[in-house]
């Protein structure tokens, strides 16, 4: 087998020899072929033997893709705010939509379900209040009373009577939407001209929507209706990155942690009991990398205990919070070594990488994670420029959760075409492809993030074969045990073999359509 697979290595080495020597005139053509070969099967799916249907769908979908890449408004080579208009008629999309994409494994709690469906669902909710920040920021809470004026903010309004004044609510929840979001028809580089101005932007959105979701009956409906709308994005699975606040009641009674994560459980179970063909969901406790040593020490030790309790639904641990400003993974050496020495598994899920800040401290989070065995690297941007931590990566079939909307928006790259994730997928590398926070950027679901890495960084050697192979990758490099992956992987291939039956045919149709509008 070994010997095989060096076959065409050792031609091309001879071939090449003999071309430096003097041999041959020009390349052997058989040269040209066996490199172009050789860096086909290394890609992410390079390798993938397809079966008959699933050659029809790619050939439809590499034409689809010849022609947007060929188009002068290109999405990759735009900020996501000014593609995601182009995104949605693409035909590409279309499929990718239905295309079941496995598990998504790097998102966020509070921005998991569009901001339209949290405005005119939760904000026109009896006993619903706002107040404005001196930072033009807002804040909400649901009370039965008037609540205490918090500092920094005008004294809080109750959203029903301010509506009652007005002829028209319209604007106003337009502005309360672009509260609660980054999204803007704005030229992007203008609304944020810097990292640390769309990061500030970033944290006080999430402020903003703190209060809103962290009441009890908006919690629960919350997140049913972020189950929902992945679902919807053809996900099977689902691991979320959650903080697990304080959960309030009208009243202003709260709930704790454990509380909040049987709810999690409950209502995850609920969803899968009402849709068969979804395989669940599991939450990864996380804190903000901020916080100090000895409360970064009690939450380790709550981290344990939840763990224990609550095996089915606890995925493990993460720090969460931009990393170029929070304190890097080493700070916390002692916190996070608990569980080892305790002998107590914790599975760790850290974000790491998420930085252009070569050379820096914070630039070495990423060995760090590798050296606390983390399960997978939330990001890791950087990783294209640590030979150490890539091949320890590969070695120890580390995943690498890439988000590219997240990282283009928050100005880690400009062209998604350039984005790092490109390299890593040329030689397979372990990746996954995530949203990490889709409500914040105007998108939802995983399909955007897919058409981006497809689209984008996969250029036009990444098929059907890249697509199949990084759904599988979802599941393969997520938290459930072997035998849970296996009955993911059986149900998903089910499905997997239900859409390209229905879509080999079915989109021939759709390209037609597109090239003759697009020859017209």
């Amino acid at each position: 087998m070994a010997v095989g697979l060096q076959r065409p290595l050792a031609v091309v080495v001879c071939l090449m020899l003999c071309y430096l020597s003097g041999g041959l005139s020009m390349p052997d053509p058989r040269q040209r072929e066996a490199l172009i070969q050789q860096e086909e099967s290394r890609q992410t799916g390079g390798r993938v033997v397809l079966t008959e249907a699933e050659q029809q769908l790619d050939a439809l979908l590499f034409k689809m893709k010849q022609v947007e890449v060929a188009s002068a408004d290109f999405p990759p080579a735009m900020h996501f705010f000014q593609a995601r208009h182009l995104i949605r008629t693409s035909p590409v999309f279309s499929v990718l939509q239905k295309m079941p994409k496995g598990a998504a494994l790097h998102v966020h709690d509070f921005s998991m379900v569009d901001v339209e469906w949290l405005v005119n669902n939760v904000t026109y909710r009896p006993y619903c209040y706002m107040c404005f920040t001196d930072n033009r920021s807002i804040r909400f809470i649901f009370s039965s009373q008037l609540p205490k004026t918090l500092p920094r903010c005008t004294p809080w309004v109750l959203l029903k009577k301010l509506r009652d004044k007005m002829v028209n609510t319209t604007e106003l929840d337009a502005s309360i939407m672009g509260n609660l979001t980054l999204f803007t028809l704005q030229d992007p580089e203008t609304a944020y001209p810097s990292q640390d101005a769309v990061w500030d932007r970033f944290e006080q959105a999430f402020l903003a929507a703190l209060g809103l979701v962290t009441y009890a009956p908006v919690f629960r409906d919350y997140y049913y209706q972020g189950l929902t709308q992945f679902y919807m994005d053809s996900i099977m699975y689902l691991e979320l990155r959650a903080l697990l606040p304080q959960i309030y009641e009208l009243d202003g009674s709260t709930h704790d942690r454990t509380w909040t994560l049987k709810t999690y459980q409950d209502l995850t179970r609920q969803f899968t009991a009402e849709h068969p063909d979804f395989f669940g969901a599991r939450i990864i406790f996380t804190v903000h990398r901020g916080v100090n040593i000895s409360v970064m020490t009690g939450v380790v030790e709550e981290a344990m205990k939840l763990q224990r309790d609550f095996p089915d639904i606890m995925a493990g641990f993460d720090l969460v919070g931009r990393e170029d400003t929070g304190r890097p993974l080493w700070y916390f050496r002692d916190a996070l070594s608990l569980p080892a020495e305790r002998g107590v598994t914790l599975p760790f899920f850290f974000h790491a990488g998420e930085t252009d800040l070569e050379g820096t401290e914070v630039d070495q989070n990423m060995l760090d994670a590798l050296l606390f065995n983390t399960s997978r690297i939330g990001h890791g941007f950087a990783l294209i420029r640590h030979p150490v931590a890539r091949g320890l990566s590969r070695k120890k079939e580390v995943a690498v959760e890439v988000c590219p909307i997240s990282n283009q928006v928050l100005k880690l790259v400009n062209d998604i075409r350039n984005h790092p994730a490109a390299a890593l997928m040329s030689e397979n590398h372990p990746v996954v492809i995530s949203s990490d926070d889709p409500a914040m950027f105007g998108a939802s679901g995983l399909s955007y993030d897919f058409y981006e890495a497809f689209v984008g960084f996969g250029g036009l050697r990444s098929r059907i074969g890249s697509l199949k192979v990084l759904a599988i990758n979802s599941i393969r490099y997520s938290s459930l045990t072997p035998k849970q992956k296996d009955k993911a992987l059986a149900l998903w291939q089910k499905s997997w073999d239900k859409f390209v039956s229905e879509n080999k045919l079915r989109n021939k149709g759709v390209v037609y359509v597109f090239f003759e509008l697009h020859l017209m």
